[in-house]
């Protein structure tokens, strides 16, 4: 059933944002741009608060505002200016509501503020982790939002699951640079929760390219990619085995259509749309989470593993997929694509979003 908007774009006047990182060529959180364009054709203006201001790309109706990590700020200064920045802006705009991406820790600061002025908050979180900000604003939003109902780890009747925002527009197939060898790319940060690992024990007997895409995130060590380094030496692999780095959205769309297979290891609570992303590519992939069970269908023996560290099974998808033939290989990745848009397109996404933020529920 299509969702239904209950109030004509732009009759809103202005939405307040907290993001945790506003860059279009952020490897991780560039997505949120999109997020924010989408978002705009609703609202006469909306302000954004964020803790890293990058490369913009947003629409002339976004305004960004930064508490200073790119410029080096410390966290005592950060939050002096975010205290700044926010009483400014509520005190000199009425604002519809405010949306928290992935900012608990922005939603419970700003709570106080806010009923002061009446403003709600709607918090997103996807992550089977919880800390203190996820349990504070659990507690202060108005609703929580999310991707599937596990990929949010505290239990609460506010909770909304809206499935995730995908732009197939810009996540979109093309078969013309295919590589010619077997190649499966995997798009994740390199920790071991993602389980590059596994792909390597995986694939290290078969014929075929590995490409990691993603690197160590801000705050980690290094430690678990010198380990990724050190297995493919040992087993031999140095020429099959590509470590991509961090990459533009746009290099990542690049990757997923010249590769055969994605995969993504993620376990059960990590509802990650990278996979998605690239099952909007139209790339047949593996995964382990069984919240995506509704887009695999009747290929999820083939596309899912029950365990992300079970490398027999992983293996055995992969020769199975490699063995397809090209009419089956392309229907399985044009069924995971419409899935896709039917289920957690971006469009569909921001429509439940804006009527939760303004009438409670989808």
């Amino acid at each position: 059933m299509p969702v239904q908007i209950n109030v004509p774009r732009k009759q809103r006047q202005r939405l307040l944002v907290f993001n945790l990182r506003t860059d279009s060529e952020d490897h991780i959180l560039g997505f949120t741009t999109r997020w924010l364009n989408e978002l705009a054709q609703y609202y006469e203006h909306i302000d954004v608060l964020t803790t890293h201001k990058g490369t913009l790309a947003v629409t002339d109706n976004i305004t960004v505002y930064s508490t200073g990590r790119e410029r080096g700020f410390g966290r005592l200064k950060q939050l002096a200016t975010f205290y700044q920045t926010l009483t400014t802006l509520v005190f000199k705009h009425h604002y519809d509501t405010c949306f928290a991406h992935m900012q608990p820790l922005f939603a419970t600061l700003a709570a106080p503020i806010l009923q002061i002025r009446g403003i709600k908050v709607t918090t997103w979180y996807t992550h089977r982790q919880t800390n203190l900000p996820v349990q504070l604003a659990s507690r202060w939003s108005y609703r929580i939002v999310t991707a599937v109902e596990s990929s949010f780890p505290v239990e609460t009747s506010k909770l909304r699951p809206l499935g995730h925002g995908i732009d197939p527009d810009f996540y979109h197939p093309s078969q013309e640079n295919l590589s010619s060898q077997p190649r499966i790319v995997q798009v994740a940060r390199l920790t071991e929760i993602k389980n590059q690992h596994i792909l390597l024990e995986a694939v290290k007997d078969l014929d075929c390219e590995v490409v990691f895409v993603g690197d160590v995130p801000d705050g980690y060590d290094d430690a678990y990619k010198q380990k990724l380094i050190a297995q493919v030496a040992r087993d031999e692999m140095q020429e099959h085995v590509i470590f991509a780095g961090a990459q533009t959205p746009e290099e990542v769309v690049q990757w997923y259509n010249t590769a055969q297979i994605a995969v993504n290891l993620s376990p059960a609570g990590l509802f990650d749309k990278a996979a998605l992303e690239s099952m909007s590519c139209a790339t047949p992939t593996i995964i382990s989470n069984p919240a995506f069970a509704d887009l695999t269908g009747d290929y999820d023996p083939l596309l899912r593993i029950e365990s992300p560290i079970d490398k027999t099974a992983l293996q055995a998808c992969i020769k199975q997929i490699l063995a397809l033939a090209e009419e089956e290989y392309q229907h399985i990745g044009q069924y995971l694509r419409e899935g896709v848009i039917a289920h957690h397109s971006l469009a569909t996404l921001i429509k439940k979003l804006v009527n939760v933020m303004h009438t409670g529920d989808i």
